[in-house]
């Protein structure tokens, strides 16, 4: 919104900045982070009035969680409210990646509050049924990958970019708008898995939606893209003030999730938060450096798959629990070690994706 000021601008003043990512992404930043300090005492404070008992504790999950009972869930309102708040804001709203990244971000909001409120209600663990949850998943990821397909260049249009590999496409077709599904809808429930201990999601969300903003602003600049040897992709550098926005809403709720946590994120933050990656991912056409940058979030996922795959067919468990961050849980690992590691390996992730940019 406030890019329509450079209008008003001669080229010299003060609403001349306003012309450059850069300077509207830090914008973003800062909005979303004042965003998250000013709301979310006063979110907390409803949420915990109206929850009352708050998230429900599994009764199988590990001793110490019991502890956490009566602590609020649905805190994703928070940074998405702080998220949409500085990209409307400070993005020029009519770039299409902008809006398709939001669409995103906002259903899988909308989903992950509707699974919240049924636990809250109903103070069970079992929320919206998995198969509608995955339907409508599956129904929004794939209006954004169609929507994304028609965004990009012609040349790009349903193609598959590998990294490190130079210029090298691989033509997917009809596959395409199947294969974006599948990364957004695999990215929002892995994030979704990972949300497990105070604080442990929402550091590798931020440091892969902050390796995912440089990436799209730099697949969104011609001259960038010469020189790294990358995909073109315009429009894509808008993206950078949504990773923005994301990173401060992110610092700002991180405030009250460290431990103990004051307020979850719920399934209302973590399915908007890995929705918006995989879009974040799609528009940029770097689905596979996703897969990198987020790993965590795959390993995750993989070990819920592994254990519930194997548990079928021997009866035994490879995990002593899954997810595998409730596997160290249970082998004496304190909380803060187990997510100051796995921020660690997030930060390591991040920096190997980046460096696909100049390794070709």
């Amino acid at each position: 919104m406030l890019y329509w000021l450079t209008l008003l601008s001669d080229g010299g003043d003060v609403f001349n900045l306003f012309r450059y990512i850069t300077f509207r992404a830090g914008g973003a930043f800062l909005t979303a982070l004042v965003f998250g300090f000013i709301f979310g005492k006063p979110l907390i404070s409803v949420l915990r009035r109206r929850q009352g008992k708050g998230q429900p504790i599994r009764g199988d999950g590990p001793e110490g969680h019991f502890a956490k009972a009566g602590t609020p869930t649905m805190g994703g309102l928070l940074i998405v409210g702080a998220l949409l708040t500085s990209t409307l804001l400070w993005a020029r709203l009519d770039n299409a990646f902008v809006w398709i990244v939001l669409f995103v971000t906002v259903s899988f909001a909308a989903i992950g509050f509707a699974d919240d409120y049924a636990k809250v209600s109903k103070q069970s663990s079992a929320g919206v049924p998995g198969k509608l949850r995955l339907l409508l998943g599956f129904l929004i990821a794939g209006v954004a990958a169609y929507l994304a397909a028609q965004a990009h260049p012609e040349a790009l249009q349903n193609q598959l970019a590998l990294p490190v590999f130079k210029d090298t496409l691989i033509n997917l077709g009809y596959l395409f708008i199947p294969f974006s599904i599948i990364v957004i809808v695999g990215s929002a429930n892995a994030v979704n898995l990972t949300d497990g201990l105070d604080g442990l999601a929402i550091m590798p969300v931020m440091i892969a939606a902050g390796t995912l903003g440089v990436i799209a602003y730099a697949v969104g600049r011609v001259d960038f893209t010469e020189y790294l040897d990358v995909h073109y992709v315009p429009g894509t550098g808008e993206i950078l003030i949504f990773s923005a926005g994301l990173f401060g809403g992110g610092l700002g709720f991180l405030w009250y999730n460290a431990p103990p946590a004051a307020v979850f994120m719920g399934d209302t933050g973590s399915l908007a938060l890995g929705g918006a990656l995989g879009a974040i991912a799609v528009s940029t056409k770097h689905e596979l450096v996703l897969a990198i940058v987020g790993g965590l979030f795959v390993v995750e996922a993989l070990s819920v798959i592994i254990q519930v795959l194997y548990f079928k067919r021997t009866g035994k468990r490879v995990f002593l629990m899954a997810p595998i961050h409730h596997h160290y849980e249970k082998k004496g690992w304190a909380e803060p070690t187990i997510v100051i590691r796995f921020w660690i390996i997030s930060l390591i992730l991040a920096m190997i994706g980046l460096a696909t940019l100049k390794v070709r």
